[in-house]
């Protein structure tokens, strides 16, 4: 399949791809519908005005509505979308005036949170992670907790800091409590830290009280994304327990702004971890691949730097629990999932030092730091650091791109007593 629009070969978002996000023109605040092609974005929103699409959809500046409609409209209008990119005898390749109309450069848009995200539930899935935060923490012996090869742990996140990448965040305020003092103390947070994760958005939901089984799961499953959870350690460390995280998680959760379709993935679907050992309860059994081959990679650029320093290349295959079987949990108790919630994987882990998925485990507690490009060494983020992850599944030929999530770090707001 090749389409008239050039680009090269290494370009995240070929025909094969057409990620869906949300955008508006330089100049206006209008929110606006696409996907894109090279380094273009394609306009759905004003397709679906002129008739172009057979859709009812893209008006709305959101994507929860064509979330909503289901994996046959997502295959429907994902084909009608590729024949008018490859189809010379259509209008969009015959009508230039239309072509300069509905495809914008990306360098001439501003993207926006693909979905109004009710709610967001973050995930514990990448065993080499929860095995090594074990083995810092507690028995190395016995790293992983008794019900975690058993259940997809997770916890419910806070829907409304998701931010879309380019979004910097404020280094928190929280207490903190050294292990040799008395008391607590209040102040910023002296160990923030990146989490390498992807998230998929939910399709059509599912009724209060009616769970989903592993075979219906996939169906509710609209695409992926980035993600970086950041977190703050030492806030951590004090809430913990017994209810987990909370502050240490709220400040902010960053997500790429372009959603890699499931369809564009099929290509690249491998056998995952043997599952899984021990087997899981029935309920959590599958059928067919649900692993990704996804190269994932993170940088690190300081704010005196032009530059950043790969600190971490890993792969979504590292998951030990897929998305099927997370989006299944998730509702077995009869939760109802809606269109647009979001549900991360966990930090992923490999088995490598260098495929580390945050900097508690790449400079292992402080005590490893890493030596980045510019002769600097980091052990947690200072102030004005970007975080830079990307991530791709490579074809013959092409490759299925995820863009870039990042965020850099702004110091934390003076508080005073003071009114």
């Amino acid at each position: 399949m090749k389409s008239f629009i050039d680009y090269p070969s290494d370009s995240h978002f070929p025909i094969q791809n057409l990620p869906y996000g949300v955008f508006s023109r330089d100049g206006s605040d209008e929110r606006r519908i696409g996907c894109a092609i090279g380094d273009q974005v394609l306009d759905l929103s004003e397709l679906e005005k002129r008739k172009q699409l057979s859709s009812s959809y893209f008006q709305s500046g959101s994507l929860n509505q064509f979330m909503a409609a289901g994996k046959s409209e997502w295959q429907r209008i994902r084909v009608e979308i590729q024949d008018l990119l490859c189809n010379t005898e259509l209008e969009l390749y015959c009508n230039r005036v239309l072509r300069d109309r509905v495809l914008i450069p990306q360098s001439g848009v501003r993207m926006h949170l693909p979905a109004e995200i009710g709610d967001y539930t973050d995930f514990y899935s990448s065993r080499q992670h929860a095995t090594n935060v074990g083995m810092m923490f507690r028995d190395p012996a016995n790293a992983l907790l008794p019900n975690w090869l058993h259940i997809p742990v997770g916890y419910h996140g806070r829907a409304s800091s998701v931010v879309v990448s380019g979004t910097p965040l404020r280094r928190p305020n929280g207490q903190t409590k050294a292990d040799d003092a008395n008391a607590p103390r209040f102040g910023p947070c002296r160990l923030l830290d990146f989490e390498l994760e992807m998230g998929f958005f939910v399709g059509p939901g599912n009724e209060l009280g009616k769970p989903l089984s592993t075979a219906e799961a996939a169906d509710h499953i609209f695409g992926l994304v980035l993600v970086n959870d950041w977190s703050a350690r030492d806030i951590q460390k004090w809430e913990y327990v017994p209810l987990g995280p909370f502050l240490a998680k709220n400040l902010a959760t960053s997500v790429s702004p372009w959603v890699v379709p499931l369809a564009a993935l099929e290509p690249f679907k491998i056998d995952g971890p043997k599952q899984n050992d021990p087997e899981p309860l029935p309920y959590l059994r599958y059928n067919g691949q649900w692993t990704y081959d996804v190269h994932l990679e993170v940088g690190l650029k300081p704010a005196n730097s032009d530059t950043a320093t790969t600190i971490a290349r890993s792969n979504y295959k590292y998951m030990y629990w897929n998305m099927v079987q997370q989006l299944t949990h998730h509702s077995i108790t009869g939760c109802n999932l809606r269109p647009g919630d979001l549900l991360a994987s966990g930090t992923i882990s490999g088995e490598t030092p260098d495929s580390y998925g945050s900097m508690l485990e790449l400079a292992w507690r402080g005590t490893k730091p890493l030596q980045l490009d510019n002769g600097e060494f980091r052990k947690f983020l200072l102030d004005g650091d970007s975080v830079i992850m990307t991530g791709w599944a490579q074809g013959d030929g092409y490759r299925i791109g995820f863009g870039e999530v990042e965020g850099t770090v702004l110091p934390a707001f003076e508080l005073s007593n003071d009114k």
